[in-house]
């Protein structure tokens, strides 16, 4: 007895976005950062935030394609929820200006 089409497709997107999130991570894995480079690690962290929206692209059509009327559902929210929160989490850090923090001046002069 064959699955209904729509249980093959909902099935193959979630292969398709996990298969996606793994290649995203292990892309940003595969390149050495070198030890003090803010440029390199901006450049693997935006594409890591890229890789992230693609998945949520695949999760919102997968999360239409879904079948209904089954008894244990995925959340899709919930996967959406999480992605966009570690997809915020990877942009906040990349905005962030990298100056130093204001120091407020020393007096200098320590006789009475």
């Amino acid at each position: 007895m064959q699955s209904p089409p729509s249980h093959e497709t909902g099935q193959r997107c979630r292969s398709a976005w996990l298969i996606a999130l793994l290649l995203a991570a292990g892309a940003a894995a595969t390149v050495p950062a070198h030890a003090g480079d803010e440029d390199t690690e901006r450049e693997h962290l935006a594409r890591i935030a890229h890789e992230i929206e693609r998945v949520q692209a695949m999760v919102a059509t997968a999360a239409q394609d879904a079948p209904t009327g089954q008894r244990v559902k995925f959340r899709y929210d919930w996967l959406a929820s999480d992605l966009q929160m570690l997809r915020e989490g990877v942009e906040r850090h990349t905005d962030t200006p990298r100056q130093p923090r204001p120091v407020a001046p020393l007096r200098g002069d320590y006789r009475q």
